[in-house]
């Protein structure tokens, strides 16, 4: 579990975005991954917390769905399927930028739907298939990316971090979450808690060291890839660490960050798709979707229904504008932590019987409360173009559960007390 959320936000989060947040923030942009990491962790405690109380697939809109009913659940879980599909969409936009160093001419979109019809394959046939290739994946990216880091420092020249905030306090927040997307991949934990071993224990251990690890990376890598290039050199570039391999450590250094990119975005499509594909499976349990959806496969255990659909959307969003592919994943990952830090609130307030987490958020509930009030945040600094999405998403979700999901959730209790047998379980229960 520690390897699906670390492989899944040590990708394009780190290895395209921060030439791109520089045009915003400057050196600061160091300060705006740190404090973007700061208020993940209050999204992440709270999910951590219900996920060992109810384990299900899903995760987030399992605990949402509970905590305020089947219409914000809707919308939650299509926040996340959205959040966590284009962030899969933005690693395969990360591998075509880094492929074409290697190999020109080549049709990029071509070789991403190619690898992204491999990762389909391997998520059908399990998890625990899956979850080996990752560990593979995440264990060489942290070993190069800790050479970067320690052949990087001492080329560090303090020039660059001059001047340090040319866009103020205003730059530093918008960006902070403009490279949310980043730590989206701690919400795939959760969402595959279903099929996992003793998720009491592990769930909320590998969310924690995860978040630790990426959060002390990220910050310590940014800092190496500021302090070693020109602003003129790093500001825009989709390749800044790379770029700045090839500053510390040569034309071989290039190459094996580059390698180590390759590997993180191979990381972050297959995890993503691994845990994206959860959302409408949950959905459809509990007839908020298609029951299609919910089909198992006899043989691997898996949800291949769910996983094909995830894969085409997955291809569809290939097409966006890049800089509006990153608005979109990180403003529906911003909404999730602020549903996710809600819901804790009414199911702790509600002190329903059924709810007995193994593990407990501390600081409840003012770790929340500064959490929601930092995340609406966010959203505001980053301007007109997120509340926009917020719109559309929230208008996305709504929609589907008045046309499709409201009926079938009423047809479902009317099911229920009648003793209709087969039909699925009650809503509202735990």
């Amino acid at each position: 579990m520690f390897c699906i959320a670390t492989g899944a936000m040590v990708s394009s989060g780190l290895f395209i975005l921060p030439g791109l947040a520089y045009d915003y923030a400057g050196p600061a942009v160091v300060i705006s991954y740190f404090f973007a990491g700061l208020l993940a962790m209050t999204g992440m405690l709270s999910i951590a917390e219900m996920a060992t109380a109810m384990p299900k697939a899903g995760g987030d809109y399992f605990f949402i769905t509970r905590g305020f009913g089947p219409a914000v659940g809707t919308i939650s879980g299509l926040f996340s399927w959205f959040s966590l599909s284009l962030k899969s969409a933005f690693a395969l936009i990360g591998m075509a930028a880094f492929t074409a160093l290697i190999f020109p001419g080549y049709d990029i979109k071509l070789i991403a739907i190619f690898l992204s019809l491999i990762f389909m394959a391997i998520n059908i046939l399990g998890v625990k298939e899956s979850g080996r290739f990752q560990a593979l994946l995440v264990t060489l990216l942290l070993g190069l990316m800790g050479a970067y880091i320690i052949f990087g420092i001492p080329r560090v020249s303090s020039d660059y971090f001059l001047p340090f905030s040319p866009y103020g306090f205003d730059g530093i927040f918008s960006t902070a979450g403009f490279v949310f997307t980043a730590y989206g991949g701690l919400l795939y934990v959760g969402s595959v808690a279903e099929e996992v071993k003793n998720p009491n224990k592990v769930i909320p251990l590998a969310m924690i060291i995860s978040l630790l690890v990426v959060s002390i990376l990220y910050t310590l890598m940014v800092f190496v890839t500021v302090g070693v290039l020109p602003g003129e050199n790093l500001s825009g570039s989709l390749t800044p660490i790379s770029d700045g391999a090839l500053a510390i450590m040569g034309n071989w250094g290039m190459i094996a960050m580059t390698i180590a990119a390759l590997l993180a975005f191979i990381s972050t499509a297959n995890g993503g798709l691994l845990s994206a594909s959860r959302y409408p499976l949950s959905l459809s349990r509990d007839g908020l979707m298609p029951q299609l959806l919910s089909k198992i496969s006899p043989r691997y255990r898996t949800p291949y229904i769910s996983i094909v659909l995830t894969t085409v959307s997955l291809i569809i969003f290939l097409l966006l504008d890049l800089e509006i592919l990153v608005r979109a994943v990180s403003t529906s990952v911003i909404l999730t932590n602020i549903l996710s830090c809600l819901a804790l609130i009414v199911m702790r307030e509600s002190r329903l019987q059924n709810y007995r987490p193994v593990f407990k958020a501390p600081l409840y509930p003012y770790l929340q409360i500064l959490g929601i009030i930092g995340f609406i945040f966010l959203l505001f600094e980053m301007g007109l173009s997120a509340i926009l999405i917020t719109f559309l998403l929230i208008l996305v979700g709504f929609f589907t559960y008045w046309f499709y999901g409201n009926a079938n959730h009423i047809a479902n209790h009317r099911a229920v007390r009648i003793g209709i047998r087969g039909c699925p379980h009650n809503m509202l229960s735990l």
